[in-house]
């Protein structure tokens, strides 16, 4: 069953007459093709108005799209011959980043990614994408690893942010993440990222810290969550679509900030209408931007990835 968000309530209503009209068609033997055809074409064209200028906040719900791929659907479908690896040999297995070696286009690759889950089940699973200390102290060792074997490093994000649970506070949660995102600036292998849903503070970063940050145009990436900004700047959860706008959290915005280096179209109302198609242009867009990495020596790539990031707020010319 499709989910539909508020502002996609008139292309629900639209959808369910044209089925209502195939299944009256199948059951009756009536040819009513012209009317499906009309209705359409008359979504088709509500989509392309609604997906044409959606606010911040409405990218927020897209980016939280229950049906949207998950970072494991991404791994699936772009890597081949993946050999999962887990654990950070000082505490134990965190399933909400998920890691391992395989084939990505002919190049043997590590992915990372956090995973959010797909249903009940899977979401408390993974924690809901949400890392404790363990997690990013995983993402180091398999960093570490992929230097040490000369493997190029592929990212996938989409998480809410960090656990920001008391256990995870008491095993040094700020710590785990400030390291993870020093391993990512130190090693010399290249870094790609892609933000595929939320890229949510440091939970995010953790991973992203990369030598090419590519996003989906529906996808959000920033400090805090707009529920968590209108908490503390209004004291009221309620002004979260006024925090989305003042948050810059958009891919146009961030791309014109130089937070991202690329954004990946998604299809005609979102990556969670055609995932087929989502995670293919991510897989073309990594391609492209990981080709010309794997010529460059270790100590340029580290070079060039951290004056990237200096350059993001003035430290150094862009």
């Amino acid at each position: 069953m499709r989910h539909f968000l508020d502002f996609e309530r008139p292309i629900a209503e639209l959808e369910g007459k044209i089925d209502e009209l195939r299944h009256l068609s199948t059951d009756s033997g009536l040819n009513i093709a012209e009317e499906v055809g009309r209705l359409e074409a008359q979504a088709n064209r509500l989509l392309q108005q609604s997906y044409g200028r959606l606010t911040p906040w409405q990218k927020v719900q897209v980016a939280r799209h229950p049906d949207r791929p998950h970072a494991s659907n991404y791994i699936a479908s772009l890597i081949t011959d993946f050999a999962p690896l887990a654990g950070d040999r000082a505490f134990g297995e965190d399933t909400a980043i998920i890691g391992g070696i395989g084939r990505f286009r002919g190049h043997s690759v590590l992915a990372l990614a956090t995973e959010k889950g797909a249903d009940t089940e899977s979401r408390v699973k993974h924690n809901f994408g949400m890392a404790r200390p363990e997690g990013y102290r995983k993402a180091r060792r398999l960093m570490r690893l992929a230097e040490r074997f000369g493997l190029p490093v592929l990212t996938f994000v989409d998480t809410a942010g960090a656990y920001p649970g008391v256990d995870a506070e008491a095993r040094g949660q700020s710590e785990a993440i400030a390291r993870a995102i020093e391993t990512c600036l130190d090693i010399r292998v290249p870094v790609v990222s892609a933000i595929i849903g939320e890229g949510g503070s440091g939970g995010a970063i953790a991973l992203a810290a990369a030598n090419a940050v590519l996003m989906l145009e529906h996808a959000i990436y920033s400090v805090i969550s707009p529920e968590g900004c209108a908490s503390i700047l209004w004291r009221d959860g309620e002004h979260a679509a006024q925090a989305a706008e003042a948050l810059r959290l958009t891919a146009p915005e961030l791309l014109r900030l130089g937070v991202i280096d690329r954004i990946v179209p998604e299809p005609l109302g979102g990556a969670h209408r055609l995932p087929g198609a989502a995670i293919g242009a991510v897989g073309n867009a990594l391609d492209e931007v990981m080709r010309p990495l794997l010529a460059m020596d270790g100590e340029r790539l580290r070079e060039e990835r951290r004056r990237k990031f200096l350059a993001i707020d003035g430290t150094l010319p862009g």
